[in-house]
């Protein structure tokens, strides 16, 4: 490179001109676009690598033929009279010319403020300033990108728009902020696109998505897409307004979880989109009496097999079903058949491909450095790192978006107890202990904590529930009260100890009567969930139908039963897809459902039992207005162990009725079963699991009890009820 070509730009020297044509500049800014002449007008400098002649067209001097630079292909100056007035004319070797306007004439968007990624800021959360973003910009519209890579040297970025040649579009350093930006004019939604990095040791890293993107190609391909956000037309503010009174812990919470690309399938056997499920789906659910659909995750990832509990695109919807506003159309259609969505959340870990958040730019910016803290031998993905500022504020800052963004109601984390613990799954000599020498991560706990703090705060009516398979102590305390803050608690003790009982022989299952009684040792400790989830009918365990012990008959009235003990047991409830008609076959993540078997008795009959059982539950506020209160709970008879009955009591407290709940899992009959209930009078056999019209054989009470002033089992009244074999009865007092 000659002195010549240096002097010809002025101010800039030599070794940022050789970093310019080696991909290296950290500001090429510096260099490119218009500076200021001392005595007036404006040097322009271009670097259009291919480009044969370049040009610069303004409306006061028309078209101004720029010099190539000699030794430095690609780059060419001149004298224009204005920074903003003009646009650029480049023509290739083969004679092709086009115009465009040059992104080095365009001032930073996000000021020092908006670049600190560090900290939340409500009114300018995180994914308005980061992510791809059309706009119009000083007279020119086009998409802004601002990425974080604090270690990297050079971030372009890259698409169709330039041949994915990161030497068009370098970005802009955002001070010591980490961040880069661009605006790059003439860009639309739609575009693909994704980041070049140049790590701090001088490599060029895998291409990689946005991590604040709002869309992605179709799997396999797997760039992030320019998606615009703004502009959608909500309709629930009915629901948004009153929503608190739908998911407080007082209120009936019947929760269908779903797996969007295997509930149901179109004609071809592709999965349904967003706006189908927005009629099918909610339908459906509708009809089923449920309160809320929980769907699987729903963030972007690249394998379907991990059935998107491995996301890479925390921020985009699944381009699967359709682009993000088709998404709100399912959520927005929800919510005017009064039903709210739950969004499965998965904080705990990422996925390692290549174009991830693994090593981004360079270094280990979202995950731990040290393996033994940073990666999970389990699931062979990484874990993020907690305590980096950046990095926590990036996973809180996406619960709000998807709460903020999307309208929904709730979020269910995922793997809480991996994140709760350093020591989650490995061997003693494989993790790294805490400041105090312990294994709680203070780090995950505090990032949990201050996600369910203002979430609750700024989205009035909102839910969190934590998938916390162990006994960490205050899952659903506030976190005003040292706890961590969540809303609800899946109840895995409850859901392993009842499956655990129900698969045995029902001719043995006195010695196993514990199983079904001790979940109420600790059912107020917490805000419970009951979950029947997808893991409980995958991997080889069999549908919720073929864990009945059993044939034919038996194992369909055993399975009505359990549904009733779930529904009469305290706790809100959540039931997989599939087995709310009682699937033969396990889950299958690549199929569909076998709504073919709705055409059978047995089959059509739980499916019935399902409906009337949310019906009841949700009528009846002795059934859900104190699940997390000792005073709504009470049992009549915990101990009858040969006859493997259970029977309590469910109490409102608000003067309404109580309800009584007898679930008898022998296969004999008790026809004369006496029973302690809390007042004298009918009591109404409100539901029934034998009814003929679940599929059973239409044993029962011939509609009601009566019950006399003849106490027994602390109770002051009691009755003779008829006891079908496998099943589950509800009595609610009715004077």
């Amino acid at each position: 490179m000659t002195k010549r070509s240096i002097l010809r730009l002025p101010d800039i020297d030599q070794h940022d001109l050789e970093r310019l044509l080696t991909g290296e500049l950290d500001d090429p800014f510096s260099v490119l676009g218009p500076h200021r002449l001392p005595d007036g007008g404006y040097h322009l400098v271009v670097y259009l690598p291919d480009a044969a002649a370049v040009s610069a067209i303004t409306t006061r001097t028309g078209e101004v033929k720029l010099q190539p630079v000699p030794d430095a292909p690609g780059v060419f100056t001149g004298e224009i009279p204005s920074a903003e007035d003009y646009r650029l004319k480049a023509t290739s070797e083969d004679g092709h010319s086009w115009e465009y306007d040059d992104p080095y004439r365009f001032g930073a968007v996000l000021g020092a403020a908006a670049a600190d990624v560090s900290s939340r800021d409500g009114k300018d959360p995180l994914w308005r300033r980061l992510g791809a973003h059309p706009m119009q910009r000083e007279g020119a519209g086009g998409v802004h990108f601002a990425v974080w890579a604090p270690n990297a040297r050079r971030v372009s970025a890259v698409g169709g728009f330039n041949g994915w040649d990161g030497r068009r579009h370098m970005m802009r350093r955002c001070g010591g902020t980490g961040l880069w930006e661009i605006f790059i004019p003439g860009l639309r939604e739609g575009e693909a696109y994704k980041y070049e990095i140049l790590g701090k040791d001088g490599v060029l890293q895998p291409l990689k998505a946005d991590p604040v993107g709002f869309g992605s190609e179709h799997p396999p391909e797997n760039a992030s897409i320019v998606r615009d956000l703004s502009g959608y037309g909500w309709r629930d503010e009915e629901w948004m307004s009153r929503r608190h009174t739908r998911n407080d812990a007082t209120q009936p919470i019947s929760i269908y979880e779903v797996h969007l690309a295997s509930w149901q399938r179109a004609s071809d056997g592709r999965p349904i989109s967003y706006r189908e499920a927005a009629e099918d789906l909610v339908a459906y659910a509708a009809d089923m009496g449920f309160t809320h659909i929980e769907l699987m995750p729903m963030s972007e990832h690249p394998f379907d097999g991990s059935w998107g509990y491995q996301p890479v695109g925390l921020f985009a919807p699944t381009v699967r079903h359709g682009p993000p506003h088709e998404f709100r159309d399912l959520i927005d259609a929800a919510h005017r058949k009064e039903i709210g969505v739950i969004l499965d959340w998965v904080p705990g870990h990422f996925p390692t491909d290549d174009h991830g958040l693994g090593q981004f730019d360079g270094s280990a910016l979202y995950e731990y450095a040290d393996p033994r803290e940073g990666f999970h031998q389990d699931w062979n993905t990484f874990i993020y790192d907690y305590g980096r500022p950046e990095v926590a504020n990036f996973l809180i800052e996406n619960a709000h978006y998807w709460l903020q963004e999307f309208h929904v109601d709730g979020l269910r984390v995922d793997a809480v107890a991996s994140m709760l613990y350093r020591d989650y799954s490995r061997a003693p000599d494989a993790w790294i202990p805490n400041t105090d020498g312990g294994r709680e991560n203070y780090e995950a706990i505090a990032m949990l904590r201050e996600m369910n703090a203002s979430t609750y705060h700024s989205h009035p009516g909102i839910m969190t529930m934590a998938e916390e398979s162990t006994s960490f102590p205050g899952t659903t305390t506030p976190v005003s009260g040292g706890g961590l803050g969540f809303g609800f608690k899946w109840n895995m003790g409850w859901m392993h100890d009842t499956l655990e009982y129900i698969k045995v022989d029902p001719r043995e299952r006195a010695s196993h009567h514990h199983q079904m009684t001790f979940g109420l040792t600790y059912a107020f400790s917490e805000r419970f969930v009951l979950p029947i989830s997808h893991d409980e009918v995958v991997h080889g365990k069999g549908s919720l139908l073929g864990r009945m012990p059993g044939a034919g008959e038996e194992r369909f009235a055993n399975l009505r039963a359990y549904l009733g003990f779930m529904w009469g047991h305290p706790g809100k409830k959540l039931l997989f897809m599939g087995q709310e008609f009682g699937q033969v076959s396990e889950w299958d993540h690549a199929g569909t459902l076998d709504w073919a078997a709705l055409e059978t008795q047995a089959h059509a009959g739980v499916q019935r039992l399902v409906r009337d059982l949310n019906t009841l539950y949700r009528g009846e506020p002795a059934l859900y207005a104190k699940d997390a209160d000792p005073s709504g709970f009470q049992w009549i008879n915990a101990d009858d162990t040969q006859n493997c009955v259970y029977s309590w009591l469910r109490r409102s407290g608000d003067g309404g009725g109580d309800v009584a709940v007898l679930c008898n899992f022998h296969a004999k009959e008790h026809s004369s079963y006496k029973v302690g209930l809390s007042a004298e009078g009918t009591w109404r056999e409100a539901l029934n699991t034998d009814a003929d019209i679940y599929g059973g054989h239409g044993r029962g009470n011939m509609g009601a009890v009566t019950a006399h002033g003849h106490g027994m089992h602390g109770q002051p009244a009691s009755a003779e009820v008829y006891l079908p074999p496998l099943s589950a009865i509800f009595l609610v007092h009715s004077g």
